[in-house]
């Protein structure tokens, strides 16, 4: 954790350098055809400078490719068709699972909005569009009657901190006396350590205590603290839960706390005028006059990225105020389109069906495993939209602020068959964050292994004290092991223009997809005792036959995932996910 050398030293390999400093206005859309679908970032579009690198003529057109194209058109539809025949009200465990269901909107069909995580955000749409539009009009509003000749936008961090305190105070009500006291500890920690070998240690430790006592107290109650102060526990806003979020905010914390120490360390020669990237932004320190305390709680409780994230390091945070970004009104408005085409997705989904609620009273008596196999699937793609939404509402609230913070979803769910590029694309600012403070200081790809547990096992803590999730953290570090070893035993570097390597890997993706299934299906769906009944049913003596069918189904769409990164790879697309 005290390694002598900072991040910025190995993290060139995780994050690829972009092949513009000014991102936004050097995108070209035209002739991208199938690729087009995935979200861009700028860390995924550079020049080829592997001269070595060949690149595979496309086989879409090939016949091997023509029949996964068939088998795919037969095969998705069916995925489609069981759950929707499962959620029909004919159907004999539709009474089970009845009481959960909603009045919905879409033709007349009932929704299923039975997860408790994501009703509150769906309830609340209204509520925060109408806060992002306030906050964007008196920010607006402050720029006209301010008017400023500077050429960055720090004279802008005071608003966004008056603005996130009023918003906190109508969240939390009283308890934003006891967030503040938190990050005023915390900066004094910070600051009183600045380059010492013990900052690092104080600094986790104290928050780490911070999520343990939170968790335990559930907040804390000030008439508990002080009788005489138990009128305060009266005003406790819309959201009283503020100990729920505040993982989130704890990241932060993190991140100003060693942003600041490395900043001591290594202060570096600076140049404000000089160009920077998406990756620069996070390196690059700043004078130390610019770690300030209203620099400090601005970047804390940010309003459009203080609930859920995207997360931002604090370097990145002030950079971007200092050099304000150029988002382009084109590619907001092509984020807009995503964020609604996700939303309507997902409504669609809960409207037709039903597979939260028959998880939750696990109403599948009687069903074949082809169809709890599409339960335990279509729950994945429900978890995985239900962090995809609110995601990209804050983060298209941040594009709307001029403010870029990483993107936190690249890939659909369904279009991962690695376990490490999985992780890189599932919560892509949080595992940025990862690499940033925990992978690289603790050693990086010098020890995978134990650095993976390590790392999985803070991130299931993180989310929750449960054992449901540290099961979920062990198991994800031990199905690391076997796409390593594939890796080592036949590197692509020497077998990849070998006619059965392809299809080697897409034996090794079929593996990883199983497993990834079962991993996040104990973390995030069914926990341990539910993967065991899944399980039993489907590699039964009879009905494993169904397991065959499945892992053959995986295999073409394993083949279809490698050409569609091919695909990206000729047209200058390179993401390690």
């Amino acid at each position: 954790m005290t390694s002598g050398v900072t991040p910025e030293v190995e993290l060139e390999s995780f994050l690829p350098q972009p092949h513009s400093l000014n991102y936004f206005e050097h995108q070209d859309h035209k002739n991208m055809g199938i690729v087009g679908l995935t979200v861009d970032i700028p860390s995924s579009r550079r020049p080829d400078t592997r001269t070595d690198r060949k690149h595979s003529p496309p086989r879409w057109k090939t016949v091997e490719f023509k029949c996964y194209a068939t088998i795919a058109c037969i095969v998705i539809p069916i995925m489609f068709w069981i759950p929707m025949t499962l959620s029909s009200s004919t159907h004999p465990n539709y009474p089970l699972y009845a009481p959960r269901l909603s009045k919905g909107w879409m033709f007349g069909r009932k929704v299923d909005n039975s997860d408790d995580q994501y009703r509150s955000f769906r309830t609340n749409i209204p509520s925060l569009s109408a806060a992002a539009l306030i906050y964007l009009t008196l920010k607006s509003l402050y720029v006209r009657i301010a008017g400023t000749s500077k050429p960055d936008s720090t004279h802008l961090i005071p608003f966004n901190l008056a603005f996130s305190i009023l918003m906190l105070l109508a969240l939390h009500g009283s308890s934003i006396l006891k967030i503040l006291l938190i990050l005023t500890i915390n900066f004094a920690i910070a600051k009183c350590c600045g380059p010492s070998k013990l900052a690092p240690w104080l600094i986790w430790t104290f928050n780490g205590a911070i999520l343990l006592a939170n968790d335990r107290y559930h907040g804390y109650v000030f008439g508990d603290i002080v009788p005489a102060l138990s009128f305060l526990d009266e005003w406790d806003g819309l959201y009283p839960r503020w100990y729920i979020s505040f993982n989130i905010t704890m990241l932060r914390l993190v991140s100003f706390g060693m942003d600041y120490h490395w900043a001591c360390k290594h202060p570096g020669k600076l140049n404000v005028d000089s160009n920077l990237n998406e990756k620069t932004r996070v390196s690059t320190v700043h004078s130390l006059e610019m770690y300030s305390f209203i620099n400090y709680l601005s970047y804390a409780i940010y309003s459009p990225l203080y609930i859920a994230g995207p997360i931002m390091t604090f370097n990145d945070y002030v950079w971007q105020h200092r050099k304000p970004m150029s988002v382009t009104w084109r590619y907001t408005l092509g984020y807009l389109l995503r964020f609604l085409a996700s939303l309507l997705t997902m409504e669609f989904i809960l409207h037709f069906m039903y597979v939260v609620a028959i998880k939750n009273k696990k109403a599948w008596g009687g069903d074949t495993p082809a169809e709890i196999s599409m339960i335990g699937f279509w729950n994945l793609v429900i978890v995985w939209l239900k962090l995809l939404i609110p995601w990209r509402f804050f983060r298209l609230w941040a594009l709307l602020d001029n403010i870029d913070p990483p993107e936190n979803m690249v890939r659909c769910m369904a279009n991962n068959y690695s376990t490490f590029g999985f992780w890189r694309s599932w919560h892509r600012s949080y595992n940025l964050w990862i690499i940033r403070y925990i992978y690289i200081p603790m050693g990086g790809a010098k020890s995978v292994v134990l650095n993976s547990v390590l790392v999985f096992t803070f991130v299931a803590l993180w989310h929750d004290l449960t054992f449901r999730l540290l099961a979920w953290g062990w198991l994800v570090s031990l199905f690391i092991i076997p796409e390593l070893l594939a890796s080592s035993v036949l590197p692509a570097s020497k077998y990849d223009q070998r006619w059965w390597y392809r299809h080697v890997c897409a034996l090794g993706a079929v593996g990883n997809m199983m497993m990834m299934m079962a991993a996040n299906l104990v973390g995030f769906v069914i926990g341990t005792d539910g993967v065991q009944f899944f399980l039993q049913r489907l590699t039964g003596s009879i009905e494993g036959e169904f397991l065959v069918f499945s892992v053959f189904c995986m295999f073409v769409a394993a083949h279809l995932m490698f050409e569609y990164r091919e695909e990206e790879m000729r047209h200058g697309i390179y993401r390690r996910c």
